[in-house]
């Protein structure tokens, strides 16, 4: 029973994926005499927090019952009260917490706290599903840097395009609608300029969010068409470009973007500059869809946490354009190494979702 209540708290926390950002998706579940009683979840145009929603819609039944949630309560003043304090008030008996919040803020001290005021804490249960829900802010909050996805679209031999650019379609409408709501659950989107040239993307989401999804692009040069799809969008959009730009290039898009300079290495713009400036401007998450040169310089940097590739059933050859490029790969004991793997069908294509 305790496990499918838990369960059923890091199902309501989902819904808030796309609508919490910076803040952790977090449910609540209240139980009395085996019956749920109040539930919830966080919202942050909502400003309530999971646990003050379930308790207020419990009301007095609160008194004596049990609580799931799959994040540890807040124990510090943020834009709500504690809702440690919230919960101590409500007469709850035991609570059930899946994982602690990473914050520096609380990490433990809101469990502290309810044990002190007598109230039963069970640690641990639904831990990895509840780890797997909130990794972005987890890592966002530990590093201030976003936690970053690379996803791409492949044939089965790892290719993007054919040898003349054609990509259009690798895969099919629901791998391609499951990459929309991939989107949705992140802050950003990441390609480079080539994209930006050869696709002409407008790196849209499907549904609104209630926050602005950033548009980036790596520009060295500063090439980008003042005249770009992505420019149609009201959503912001930043790009990062090198310190030998002319000052006429920096004029014709300063209107239609936030550019940021950064340092360059061999050609390439500093990724840990990228992270670091993103994280300022609140972009706790990251999705790199850029083409093979920032596939490979992403991982090359070691700045990728996780890879969603999308595979279709199609093979094209050596002639065709690899997804990644060069390495520095010798011998398999020098290859990256990927754990947690899990692959998931979208009709005849698939994909294979891992942690570096």
């Amino acid at each position: 029973m305790h496990e499918r209540l838990m369960k059923r708290a890091i199902s309501l926390a989902r819904r808030g994926e796309g609508q919490v950002s910076p803040n952790p998706m977090v449910g609540a579940v209240v139980v009395k005499k085996q019956t749920i009683v109040g539930e919830g979840y966080h919202l942050y145009a909502r400003k309530d927090h999971a646990e003050t929603v379930a308790l207020q819609r419990a009301g007095q039944q609160s008194s004596g019952a049990s609580l799931y949630l799959n994040l540890e309560p807040c124990v510090h003043v943020g834009r709500t009260p504690p809702c440690v304090d919230r919960i101590i008030k409500s007469g709850i008996r035991e609570i059930f917490v899946a994982m602690r919040d990473p914050n520096p803020l609380v990490s433990g001290k809101g469990l502290k706290k309810l044990r002190r005021h007598g109230i039963v804490v069970h640690e641990g249960l639904c831990h990895k599903e509840a780890k797997y829900l909130n990794e972005r802010f987890s890592h966002f909050i530990q590093t201030k840097q976003p936690f970053v996805v690379l996803k791409m679209a492949l044939t089965l031999d790892g290719k993007i395009a054919t040898q003349s650019g054609d990509s259009k379609w690798i895969t099919g409408e629901q791998a391609r609608k499951e990459v929309h709501r991939l989107r949705y659950g992140y802050d950003g989107i990441l390609v480079g300029v080539e994209t930006i040239f050869k696709d002409n993307p407008s790196l849209n989401v499907r549904w609104s969010r209630r926050n602005k999804i950033t548009r980036i692009i790596l520009d060295t040069n500063l090439r980008t068409p003042t005249q770009a799809k992505v420019f149609r969008s009201k959503d912001p959009i930043v790009i990062f470009h090198g310190n030998r730009v002319a000052k006429k290039k920096i004029e014709n898009l300063s209107s239609q973007a936030v550019l940021i300079e950064v340092t360059t290495s061999n050609g390439l713009l500093d990724w840990d500059a990228i992270l670091n400036n993103l994280g300022q401007l609140k972009v706790s998450s990251l999705i790199v869809e850029g083409g093979p040169r920032v596939a490979t310089s992403a991982l090359r940097s070691g700045v990728i946490q996780k890879i969603n590739f999308f595979y279709g059933p199609k093979i094209i050859g050596s002639s065709g354009r690899a997804g990644i490029e060069d390495l520095g790969v010798t011998s398999l004991n020098t290859a990256l190494n990927l754990s947690g793997v899990r692959l998931k069908r979208f009709g005849d294509d698939f994909l294979v979702e891992a942690y570096l």
